[in-house]
């Protein structure tokens, strides 16, 4: 039970840093589309 409980509980940590990690990469992609954005506009 100990053993099933310590995997439960780096699991959740595995979890929490997976979700920590994908919101940072959609920031970054959000960003560069911005980027984009504002390039395409100027160069109309």
């Amino acid at each position: 039970m100990r053993k099933l409980v310590g995997l439960a509980f780096v699991a959740s940590a595995l979890l929490v840093s997976a979700c920590n990690t994908i919101e940072g990469a959609g920031k970054d992609v959000s960003s560069a589309g911005r980027t984009v954005a504002k390039t395409a506009d100027d160069a109309k």
